[in-house]
């Protein structure tokens, strides 16, 4: 039995880790690297295993440097089974397709450039037929049942409370007379977040595999984070100009629409058009409508009381182009919601051409921005960005909203290991070296635990853990 590592590995995104055991081989994630240019061109490059002879994927959730690289495994010969949460399955359908049209649309934009040129067109990285080939292969669960997905191979989900369906993943490995259980915590959430309930603690394991995104900081006090907000809201309005708030279409969107409902009068929100500004977020809120069972006790009863979560009166949804384009002739009152989350793509580059060089204009960074994205340079101090090969300057006032992440901080990181009884062994995966270090040490300092951060391509030998 053991566990090779082959994404997320002393690196943010790219999840990719492998199990072997009973002679049976199972992939937990399989996800996309996001970043530079130069690491999304490894995305490309062949499978360090054998895709036709995986027999089962496990995977924690729909974002898409977790899951964006099925439609590839597929491609390549996977013919298994893919079990997740029943919401995560909703999710990646559109996610996936999403992501298959924004290859396929790249690729035509630089095809037309080569071919003038005279050079060998591009391959899309993977279609929208592609991903729609992921959808045969899901297989629901809910939370907290056992599933014997192989043999000698059970699993158990357990909500993680990052984004609707995501999970913690429980792994039991029987090998006559050798056992083993190992964690995989997924992506964690911000306990006291909108919306979702807190990750559940875990009490047994013999390896936890756990994230290390906010490894090294903490966030700042929800009540602080509120006033923030609110202070953005109330200076812009004051200042005239637009707010561009980046945003994963798959929960901090969704988590925006219900703090701006639920403090729509206090925040001033009657005096902006808010308009979430992303086909992809206006399906997935739909999604997040239809899984009530998933909130927390606050949220569950506010959309009982108002007969949805998510309503504000002066929100407009723009699925079209043509709406979209129409939001750059607004210059004052408009508060515009739209991904990529990371300011990688979407609808938010041209909302940035259009406004970032503008003094009265505000940008809210309200998520983890990964080294080499658009979004990192604005929240490092850019003052010029480039966008479509055009410079441009930086004048909008840019925030950032550390306190919104959907990722648990150190201090949460550390209080869910905390709970485990015998303090088991810790590989520490999805962060930057500096955040993975700083992690390390306090497991170590706090409980004595043994904590490894391993390479691409490394190998846990798992027999006689237990």
């Amino acid at each position: 039995m053991k566990l090779e590592f082959w994404g997320a590995a002393q690196e943010v995104t790219g999840a990719c880790f492998l199990l072997r055991a009973n002679g049976r081989r199972v992939l937990v994630d399989c996800g996309l690297i996001q970043g530079e240019r130069s690491d999304e061109a490894r995305n490309a490059e062949p499978f360090p295993f054998e895709p036709e002879r995986i027999d089962a994927v496990l995977l924690t959730h729909a974002h898409l440097d977790h899951s964006g690289r099925l439609p590839l495994l597929i491609r390549s010969g996977f013919k298994g089974t893919i079990y997740t949460h029943s919401a995560t399955c909703e999710l990646c359908e559109i996610l996936l397709e999403d992501a298959g049209y924004i290859n396929e649309r790249e690729a035509e934009w630089e095809n037309r450039k080569r071919e003038r040129k005279g050079l060998k067109l591009l391959e899309p990285l993977y279609t929208r037929t592609d991903a729609r080939q992921v959808k045969s292969h899901f297989k629901p669960l809910k939370f907290n049942e056992m599933t014997d997905i192989l043999p000698g191979i059970r699993v158990r989900l357990q909500d993680a409370g990052h984004i609707l369906g995501s999970a913690i993943v429980e792994v039991w490995l029987n090998q006559g007379e050798q056992h083993c259980k190992l964690v995989f915590s997924g992506d964690l959430g911000h306990r006291g977040a909108p919306i979702l309930c807190d990750p559940v603690a875990v009490a047994e394991a013999d390896l936890v595999v756990l994230e290390s995104t906010y490894g090294d900081r903490l966030h700042r006090a929800w009540e602080a984070t509120w006033e923030e907000v609110k202070q953005v809201l109330q200076v812009s309005q004051h200042g005239g100009g637009n707010i561009l708030i980046p945003a994963f279409s798959v929960g901090r969107a969704q988590e925006l629409l219900y703090v701006f409902a639920r403090n729509y009068e206090p925040w001033g929100l009657r005096q902006w058009h808010i308009f979430l500004d992303s086909p992809l977020a206006i399906k997935a809120t739909g999604i997040y409508q239809r899984h009530q069972e998933l909130y927390d006790a606050e949220a569950r009863q506010i959309g009982r009381r108002q007969g949805g979560l998510l309503q504000l009166p002066n929100l407009s949804f723009t699925a079209s182009t043509e709406e979209s384009m129409a939001l750059n002739r607004i210059c004052s009152g408009a508060i515009i919601i739209a991904g990529s989350g990371m300011c990688t793509g979407g609808r938010i580059k041209h909302h940035l051409k259009h406004n970032a060089w503008r003094a009265d204009c505000h940008i809210m960074i309200a998520g983890f921005q990964a080294h080499g994205t658009l979004g990192r340079q604005l929240v490092d101090g850019a003052h010029y960005i480039r966008l479509w090969g055009e410079t441009i300057r930086v004048k909008a006032k840019v925030h950032t909203i550390g306190g919104l992440s959907a990722h648990a901080d150190q201090a949460g990181l550390v209080d869910w290991y905390g709970h485990f009884r015998e303090r088991p062994k810790v590989a520490l995966v999805h962060g930057e070296p500096q955040a993975m270090d700083s992690l390390a040490k306090r497991l170590t300092n706090d409980f004595g635990a043994e904590v490894i951060i391993p390479e691409r391509g490394q190998v846990s030998r798992l027999a006689g853990l237990r």
